[in-house]
């Protein structure tokens, strides 16, 4: 399976990091000594990935500057500055400007460290898992144990052939949505072109049965908030050293 294509949501307004996010994007707000998007666009051009849509709203300029500064791949902007599209619009007004096929879509606030080193990286295996002819979405999902900085609602059930349903209390095998998915573009063919949630198409593959769900290597981080923050910084000081 090939997979060259990505999209990277990027434009909220990551109101629970303010002050941090008056002056900033939530995505260029440093942890670890980098910004959180350089994680993420680091983990897809390891994935082979060649072309990246971003889209922008919250500081606009300065997402643009900053990525712009990437030489190893391809990055299309797609502009919402005139109206937030909220994460499912964003999406669907982001595949426009991506060829037809395969793509990658990835949250630009999230992402996760020490993966084991000598395997398939976590991109590497949803795009060698994801079966189009069983999956509507392939998602990267972290067991409670993987989860660092986060409220502790959990997202879904993994069931054992891996397809994922709703989490409802008391269900075994609880799992985190960790900010990435592959599919087909096709299956965002009757998205509307107003905003919307990502949900609404997340519920639609799990109607379908067409939902899947692989298991995070490695540590998920999610940076919310100011104490978020500062738990996430003394997670990666204690892993890592000091940034």
């Amino acid at each position: 399976m090939l997979v060259e294509n990505a999209m990277v949501l990027a434009a909220g307004l990551g109101t629970r990091l303010r002050p941090l996010t008056d002056r900033m994007p939530k995505p260029l707000v440093p942890v670890g000594g980098r910004p959180m998007i350089d994680y993420v666009l680091d983990a897809l051009s390891e994935a082979g990935i060649r072309t990246v849509c971003v889209n922008v709203h919250h500081h606009a300029d300065q997402m643009e500057a900053h990525l712009a500064e990437r030489t190893d791949m391809n990055i299309l902007i797609s502009d919402e500055r005139a109206q937030l599209m909220n994460n499912g619009g964003g999406l669907a007004k982001g595949l426009k400007l991506l060829p037809p096929g395969l793509v990658m879509v990835m949250n630009a606030d999230l992402f996760w460290v020490g993966e084991t080193q000598g395997t398939p990286t976590n991109l590497q295996r949803l795009i060698a898992e994801f079966d189009p002819s069983r999956m509507d979405m392939l998602m990267l999902c972290a067991r409670p144990e993987r989860v660092v900085c986060h409220a502790g609602k959990m997202d879904f059930r993994l069931h054992t052939d891996g397809r994922l349903t709703r989490y409802q209390a008391d269900d075994p095998d609880p799992v985190v949505y960790s900010g990435a998915f592959v599919m087909h573009t096709d299956f965002f063919a009757d998205a509307p072109e107003t905003a919307f949630n990502l949900n609404l198409y997340f519920d639609k593959a799990i109607a379908r049965q067409r939902l899947y769900g692989i298991e995070l290597s490695g540590h998920w981080l999610t940076v919310g908030s100011p104490e978020e923050l500062e738990q996430a910084e003394a997670f990666l000081a204690s892993r890592f050293g000091p940034a």
